[in-house]
């Protein structure tokens, strides 16, 4: 009983976290729409070649909400899906807090927060630059108007503030229920035995590493970190691991875009990119 205790409240706090970010970021999309119009919209979407390097950047502030609302962003059409991947590359969820609380020196985790940044950054400017030659220099996504048809919230019948918290709140509701399950699962699979017996093997380590990074919760970053500080890990295994660590935004793009071909080429692209990162690693350390 005091397990499932246990499970509920961690879904809670992982979820209760989400809640300003996904608020503003909602709210900024509304106004966008209905004031700023279609003109200004378009502007930021344009500006995609700058987007992956603020994303890369902005992903590394230790707060899972930034890939939340990185991905709601794409969906509703106001940055690239090469920025957003930055940002999921990028993001450090849970680990940044654990290092300093571990008092790791200053200069590994300026390495290892610099690294994060520069292969989001690359990334998601690779990945621009093949969608604009496949779509002839265009993105689209929906727009905050097209999701509320979508959700049949009839969000264009209130305020903008009722709009936002009523998007808001269905992506929470979502979001907690699959974390909920989610750690329920990694509880019952026991998810640091079956790392500690793949960390022997460095090739084996890195895939399963960056595997349970793309499990869209905080747990997977804790666990990554943890097990590299103690010695469990090698840096190529932990570097594969935090690339593919998300947080919740994969949730996130998974409830506000529905071009499930995409989502998935997200998921598969960040998981390629981190093995990738991780087997060239254990070449070069």
């Amino acid at each position: 009983m005091e397990l499932m205790i246990d499970i509920f409240m961690d879904a809670v706090i992982d979820t209760a976290k989400l809640i300003p970010f996904l608020f503003l970021t909602y709210l900024a999309m509304e106004y966008l729409e209905n004031k700023a119009g279609e003109k200004t919209v378009n502007m930021l979407l344009g500006a995609g070649k700058k987007g992956p390097l603020i994303g890369g950047i902005l992903g590394v502030v230790p707060q899972c909400g930034f890939s939340a609302a990185a991905a709601s962003l794409y969906s509703g059409g106001v940055i690239t899906i090469g920025t957003m991947i930055a940002v999921f590359l990028s993001t450090s969820d849970e680990m940044l807090p654990i290092l300093i609380s571990e008092r790791t020196k200053a200069k590994e985790i300026v390495w290892i927060l610099g690294v994060k940044i520069f292969i989001g950054v690359i990334a998601g400017i690779f990945v621009d630059i093949v969608v604009r030659m496949r779509t002839g220099g265009t993105q689209k996504g929906l727009h905050i108007h097209e999701i509320c048809e979508r959700d049949h919230c009839h969000c264009e019948e209130g305020s903008i503030l009722k709009s936002a918290v009523t998007h808001s709140l269905q992506t929470v509701l979502f979001v907690f229920l699959v974390t909920l399950a989610l750690n329920a699962l990694v509880e019952g699979i026991g998810m640091e035995q079956v790392v500690r017996a793949a960390a022997a093997h460095p090739v084996r380590s890195i895939l399963l590493t960056a595997l349970i990074g793309l499990v869209p919760n905080c747990a997977s970053s804790v666990m990554i970190t943890t097990f590299y500080l103690e010695g469990v890990l090698s840096v190529e295994s932990m570097l594969a691991g935090l690339l593919s660590c998300a947080g919740v935004g994969l949730l996130v793009l998974f409830r506000t875009n529905k071009n499930w071909k995409v989502n998935l080429m997200t998921v598969a692209s960040l998981y390629g990119i981190s093995v990738f990162c991780g087997l060239a690693a254990q070449l070069i350390l």
